[in-house]
């Protein structure tokens, strides 16, 4: 949820012109889709459902880590955008690295 919250609090910086918008609000739904889908995920149905949402959730988080990039280089947010962005790249490894392992038990299984 940690990064989910960053995203709030960077996007409420942002320039209120039609870029600032937009840049916002697929921040903020990149960043709080991730969270989301790992939930979702943690009351999977069936491996190859966690599998999925899990994969969901790696792309959403990789989106955010796009936007914070985006914002950074923008130069339009002061505070520690890297912190925030390296947490989206290491929370993006551990949820791939989980639907490939997950991946690799159901292979095993059958």
């Amino acid at each position: 949820m940690g990064l989910a919250v960053a995203a709030v609090r960077f996007a409420a910086q942002l320039p209120r012109d039609p870029a600032g918008r937009h840049v916002a609000s697929q921040l903020v739904r990149a960043a709080s889709g991730g969270g989301a889908n790992y939930e979702e995920a943690r009351a999977a149905e069936s491996r190859d459902d966690f599998v999925h949402k899990v994969g969901i959730a790696a792309k959403e988080v990789r989106e955010a880590a796009f936007w914070l990039e985006l914002i950074r280089r923008s130069g339009w947010v002061t505070g520690d955008l890297q912190a925030a962005i390296r947490e989206a790249a290491e929370l993006a490894a551990i949820l791939g690295a989980s639907a490939r392992t997950a991946r690799a038990h159901a292979s095993t299984r059958r």
